[in-house]
């Protein structure tokens, strides 16, 4: 094997040395290692890696020049401020006038031209509405048979509504809270008197009802031609276990 066949870095009498089918391989290998390198040191915003992959940099980062300015809205610029309703939008209008002039003492009346407005908004204490369905039922006395009415189709399957089913979804499913935190959150927001356990069982409750749309979701993605997938990793419990996403232009699902 001449020089220009040996591997990079190998001398001409290592070359020798070596068998030739040993000095294929490695002359192969080189280019599979070199991309490996390249990618095990390109950062995480260019790669699939977590940000914690990124090694630490081997010198820090030079600090940035002050751009000459301080933090925050600049002199002339428009602010983008909460505009106040027109009264004719306002819910409850009050007036404050003063009775007495501050320097001298005296009587004061008439209207300004144009007062001082201040507006603030408020969310209204939410009263429960507790609905209580009950169902007759009559003996028939002449064909000594016992007929009862069927449950009303709203009526909730469970203890709590919609209403109360959505903000515990939200901040348990959505925000990923705990179900301790859940409960903080819907018996004040709902004035009710749901228990931690309670919140877990409204998630099962969720879930049943969701099971017919998400095989519906299941059995439309497999059924396109393209689709996109991705899998990570997250722990339920103790145990890590992997999540499988498939996405279409109409369906997105996830599945452990």
């Amino acid at each position: 094997m001449s020089n220009q066949a040996l591997p990079p870095g190998m001398s001409a009498e290592e070359g020798h040395a070596t068998p030739i089918a040993v000095r294929v391989v490695v002359r192969e290998l080189r280019p599979r290692v070199a991309r490996l390198a390249a990618r095990l040191t390109q950062p995480w915003r260019k790669s699939s890696k977590p940000p914690s992959c990124d090694p630490p940099p081997a010198q820090p980062r030079a600090a940035k020049d002050p751009p000459g300015r301080k933090p925050g809205g600049q002199l002339g610029h428009d602010g983008h401020g909460r505009k106040l309703k027109p009264e004719s939008a306002v819910d409850q209008l009050i007036d404050v006038r003063p009775e007495h002039c501050g320097q001298w003492g005296t009587l004061l009346w008439g209207e300004a031209a144009d007062p001082e407005r201040q507006q603030g908004t408020e969310v209204p204490p939410l009263p429960p509405v507790v609905t209580a369905d009950r169902r007759h039922g009559w003996w028939w006395v002449a064909g000594g048979a016992w007929t009862q009415a069927a449950w009303p189709v709203t009526m909730p399957a469970g203890s709590f509504g919609p209403r109360v089913h959505a903000p515990g979804g939200y901040v348990t499913g959505r925000m990923g809270a705990s179900q301790r935190a859940g409960q903080d959150i819907v018996a004040p927001l709902g004035r009710t008197d749901v228990r931690g356990g309670g919140i877990g069982a409204l998630a099962q409750a969720r879930s049943a009802a969701w099971a017919a749309p998400v095989a519906e979701g299941q059995t439309d993605v497999q059924r396109q031609p393209v689709r996109n997938a991705a899998e990570t990793s997250g722990r339920e419990k103790r145990p890590r276990r992997g999540v499988w996403m498939s996405v279409t232009p109409l369906v997105t699902l996830l599945r452990r």
